[in-house]
This record gives structure tokens, C-alpha cells and sequence, in this order.
């Protein structure tokens, strides 16, 4: 068997620790043949996983996940993820480990296998919205252990920029401030509700305004001029909105698919060699389990 996870992009702007889209950029996990739980090459250990995989040691996230899951034995996971970049690699990852757990003991991801894997990933996690994303696809909103799909009326790209920096979640969470002005906290809770109405609506040109923030990205951005000035680019080559990808340093921004290289040459013309751009779309599937691996 093997299990896909797609990354994610959380937030969305103003959805702070509760909007995330999944994306079409998955891992990649599965079960090692034998007993040897050596970090390593998993192809040269006789694993029978594809090139470029690794054997995961007990302190990777996935294997952290598989276990807490009930998985036993080692796995290997072969990622196209960049870590502390804002993709959602860590819940990616954790997502991966616990439904290859459920797998083994031939479990199918069923709701009640989603409600399991939600529980103890946003546990691990610490917050759901890029977990939720990457567990059931598309977009997301959580809240209070649930996730509800934001139904879509547009199928977009999602163009990404990923700069050569690295950001610590925790470290980019300490910076932000508290407590919240009330005016931010109507600012940000009328955009939230802006942005999951335009999706659902189609009426791609409220995105823009539907997708500021106050929360977060004021401060994470100060600390991050190539991401702001990204932001800026995107807007101004015809994304319909653009934001901070997680905690960043990436930036995400949705377009029509036509217009999708347009954003990458705008930002390869004003950051040239800081970061390199993906062009993905929504993944409209989440995780999965596939039978057999081939």
C-alpha cells in the first residue's frame, strides 16, 4: 500500500489557525519491508520504496504520528514538501503517518478514521487548519475539533513562491501581538466571512479585499520584506488575492490557470534568485490509501 498526503496552504489571510487549501504537491509514505528502523536510504535497505525515499527515524513527525496511531514497525516517506517553508510539511507529514497506521491494521479512511486521524494530528500539530486541509482536500474551515469543506464555484491555480529562508512556526508565533484590538478582530472576522462567501459565490473580484488581514501578517510581514513585496507583485501581475502561506516565508496567490505563468514571470523579474515559484492547484482529494502500490 502506499499513502499520498497533499501540502497545504493555511490561513488564507485573515482564516488565522482556521482556513487552509490543500495542494497538488504530495508525499508520499509506506511500510519498510523488515525490522530495521535505521534512518536511511530506504531503497538501499531493501524496503521496496520508490528512489528518494527515507526511512523514517522515531523523532520524524510522521513516525511520531504512526505510532501514536498504533502503527508498528518502521515506515519511509519520500517528500516533495519543503519543510519550514510555510507548505504545511509538518502536518503533511503527521497526516501520513497516522493514516498509514490505520492502513496497516486495514482500516479505510471512513468519517470515523478522519474524526481519529484529526484528533490526534491537530493535537501533535497544534492547530488544524493545515491538517484539515491536508486530511480532506479542498478548502477548509475548522473549528472546535470539525472541519466543514468550503464549497468551491472556481477551480483556480494556486501559484507559490518559496524563498530560500526558513521560518520556525514558533518563533513566528511569538512575534505576533496580543491582545487584540476589537476593530482588528470585527476587520478580520467580516474578511473570514467575505472570503468563504466569494469561493463559495465565484465572485473572484471580492477576493482581494476578502483575503487582508490584521492578525498576523502585518507583523510576520515587517520581518519578511521579500514576502510583502511578493504579495504586492502578485496583485499587481492579476492574482485575484495573495497571502502569506502558513507562517510563511511563502506566498500563495490564486489566479486563473491562464494567468498562472504570468504571476511566476512577474515574480522571477522582481526577485530574481531570492526563491523559486510552483504552479499547483487545489487538491480536491486529501489523503488517500492506495491499493496496491505500484
Amino acid at each position: 500500500m502506499i499513502v499520498r498526503v497533499p501540502a497545504s496552504s493555511a490561513n488564507l489571510g485573515p482564516g488565522f489557525d482556521t482556513l487552509g487549501l490543500a495542494l497538488t504537491l504530495p508525499a508520499e509514505f509506506g511500510l519498510v519491508h523488515g525490522t530495521d528502523d535505521r534512518a536511511g536510504d530506504a531503497r538501499d535497505e531493501g524496503s521496496g520504496a520508490p528512489d528518494g525515499a527515507r526511512v523514517c527515524d522515531r523523532r520524524h513527525p510522521a513516525a511520531i504520528a504512526f505510532e501514536r496511531c498504533g502503527g508498528v514497525g518502521s515506515l519511509w516517506a519520500r517528500s516533495p514538501i519543503p519543510a519550514g517553508r510555510g507548505l504545511g510539511f509538518s502536518g503533511a507529514v503527521r497526516v501520513g503517518g497516522a493514516v498509514l497506521a490505520l492502513a496497516q491494521r486495514g482500516r479505510e479512511l471512513d468519517d470515523d478514521a478522519c474524526a481519529e486521524v484529526l484528533a490526534v494530528v491537530t493535537d501533535l500539530e497544534g492547530h488544524a487548519d493545515n491538517v484539515a486541509a491536508s486530511l480532506v482536500g479542498g478548502v477548509v474551515a475548522t473549528g472546535g475539533g470539525q472541519v466543514v469543506r468550503v464549497p468551491l464555484a472556481v477551480d483556480p491555480a494556486i501559484v507559490v513562491w518559496v524563498p530560500s529562508t526558513v521560518t520556525k512556526t514558533d518563533e513566528s508565533r511569538r512575534i505576533l501581538g496580543a491582545p487584540v484590538p476589537f476593530a482588528d478582530a470585527v476587520f478580520n472576522v467580516g474578511r473570514v466571512a467575505m472570503l468563504v462567501g466569494a469561493l463559495a459565490a465565484g465572485d473572484v473580484a471580492a477576493l482581494r479585499i476578502a483575503s487582508e488581514d490584521r492578525l498576523h501578517q502585518p507583523a510576520r510581514l515587517a520581518l519578511a520584506a521579500p514576502s510583502r513585496h511578493a504579495i504586492e507583485v502578485a496583485h499587481d501581475a492579476g492574482a485575484w488575492c495573495a497571502w502569506l502561506s502558513g507562517s510563511g516565508p511563502t506566498v500563495a496567490a490564486m489566479c486563473p490557470v491562464a494567468d498562472a505563468e504570468r504571476v511566476v514571470a512577474a515574480w522571477s523579474d522582481a526577485l530574481p534568485g531570492v526563491g523559486h515559484a510552483k504552479v499547483l492547484r487545489i487538491d480536491h482529494e486529501g489523503a488517500r490509501i492506495e491499493h496496491p502500490y505500484t
